[in-house]
């Protein structure tokens, strides 16, 4: 499945992941914060897509990130 979305929020993370709620908001805020480090500008409560595939490799068939 293609999915064009630049950024993740908790309940993309929640199903990629089949994670609790409090989990998938530790990942977004570790994330985040890595990317602040990074010089970057993050939206609380979403992460940027291709930060998160490059952390969780997670790709179907075809390189495409799956989602459930």
């Amino acid at each position: 499945m293609t999915n064009s979305k630049e950024f993740l929020d908790r309940d993309d993370v929640m199903r990629i992941l089949d994670c609790s709620r409090n989990k998938a908001y530790t990942i977004i805020r570790a994330l985040n914060k890595e990317m602040e480090e990074e010089g970057y500008y993050v939206v609380q409560g979403k992460v940027n897509r291709k930060k998160f595939e490059d952390k969780f490799v997670y790709h179907g068939s075809k390189g495409e990130l799956e989602t459930v």
